[in-house]
């Protein structure tokens, strides 16, 4: 079997690299020209634990090849972005651009397997007929399945291999033939069902996580108007057999789950009362952490915030759609000096700095935005003299078990009574 790739970001590269080493041909197709010299060398351009070794093994053995256009092959694979537009509408660009790139190169009996997260009934309506335009026929010449990714950023070596698949084909032969491929190294079940119900299977699962985190979100104001550790109480609600109340936080971010339930608003606007309140409440989470630090720093000139975190989730170096990234464009408007630190994402911005001294120097604020393993570990006691004025926002619970007030700072906490609106004689 000879397998194409279009598309090597956060989804195709560990996928190629997981075929590959299972022994198929792989070319891999990407139109960045930094991700093919990069690949090539045996490089990583994004972070994923386990994948570089891996990748090194298949592209000094021949396994996996990169290039800017595709190859002929038996079996397609399309891995590309599906961004919303300045509307909340899908942008489909990326998909119909890597369908056309294919067409040249299709022959009778190819199979053409959809990953991109897509709206409900894209495979069918979009991207089979550009797919038609070579003069096959899908159903006939051709098969089309849409398969999508399920994999958690990080784990991705495992999960791809562990985790079960949902396998939606054009017709039965499709996903019959798309389950074959897949059986090439995927250890969990199969499930095979038609594309558009494939489709929304992903919407589903992202979106219930999005409703989830706005609930969390939700109790969280709750909690503070309350005067009650939302923490707490979330810990002791979850002993409950049938109770997984998501963790609160700065907001929403990743490629999924703060994308996918506009895909589903898109298509029934009327119906998604739900699911458009809950994208509401989490895209509102980083105006109210602006605020917190608009509360701390106000009778301080010019002072200097210190971020904690750039990536929209623990341990990895993804940034899309990071709430850290919207309060860091928020406070460059205001009269405020950031500072930000990740050890994970390498330098994406001028006020990115690579040591917690430095980041910590002269800071007024000091705001945990991402709970990466790296801050749980550091002891922020020692680092005292560095500060300007010792303010500390948590939105991860980070150092609640921390008797940081002991030590001068002003302590601020989502979701419990130390927030920066409580009375002081509230606070606990």
């Amino acid at each position: 079997m000879k397998l194409c790739v279009i598309g090597l970001g956060y989804i195709g590269l560990p996928t190629s690299v997981m075929f590959a080493i299972h022994d198929v041909d792989v070319h891999g197709v990407d139109v960045n020209k930094h991700v093919i010299e990069t690949v090539r060398k045996g490089q990583l351009h994004i972070e994923e634990r386990g994948l570089k070794e891996k990748l090194k093994t298949v592209i000094k053995n021949g396994k996996l090849t990169v290039s800017s256009t595709p190859k002929k092959a038996d079996v397609f694979i399309i891995c590309v972005p599906t961004p919303l537009d300045e509307n909340k509408k899908t942008d489909l660009s990326h998909v119909k651009s890597a369908a056309r790139s294919i067409v040249p190169f299709l022959e009778k009996g190819n199979l053409i397997i959809l990953e991109s997260t897509v709206p409900p009934k894209t495979t069918e309506r979009i991207l089979a007929p550009i797919l038609e335009t070579s003069g096959l026929k899908v159903g006939e010449d051709l098969f089309v399945a849409h398969s999508p990714e399920r994999v958690l950023p990080g784990k991705m070596m495992q999960e791809l291999v562990e985790n079960d698949r949902v396998i939606g084909g054009i017709d039965e032969r499709s996903a019959l033939k798309t389950a074959d491929v897949y059986k090439t190294f995927v250890k969990g079940h199969l499930y095979l069902t038609d594309a558009q119900t494939a489709e929304l299977v992903k919407l589903i699962e992202n979106t219930y996580r999005d409703v989830n985190i706005a609930l969390a979100n939700e109790l969280a104001l709750i909690a503070e108007k309350l005067n009650i550790d939302i923490w707490e109480a979330i810990r002791l609600a979850n002993y409950h057999p049938r109770v997984n109340v998501h963790l609160p936080g700065p907001g929403v971010g990743g490629h999924c789950i703060a994308i996918d339930p506009w895909f589903i608003i898109e298509q029934a606007p009327e119906e998604a009362k739900l699911i458009s309140l809950a994208r509401r409440i989490n895209e509102a989470v980083p105006s109210r952490v602006i605020e917190w630090i608009d509360r701390v720093v106000k009778d301080i000139e010019q002072p200097t915030i210190t971020l904690f975190g750039l990536s929209y989730k623990a341990n990895v170096d993804d940034t899309r759609e990071s709430p850290a990234l919207a309060i860091y464009k928020e406070l460059s408007k205001k009269n405020y000096r950031v500072k930000i630190h990740d050890p994970f994402v390498k330098k994406k911005l001028p006020e990115q700095v690579d040591t917690i001294e430095k980041a910590l120097e002269g800071s007024d604020c000091l705001v945990l935005l991402t709970d990466h393993d790296y801050y749980k570990h550091i002891e922020l006691p020692s680092y005292q003299s560095l500060f300007k004025t010792k303010n500390i926002i948590d939105t991860r619970n980070l150092y609640a078990h921390v008797p940081l007030e002991q030590y001068g700072f002003s302590y601020y906490q989502l979701g419990t009574p130390r927030h920066p609106f409580a009375k002081k004689e509230e606070k606990r």
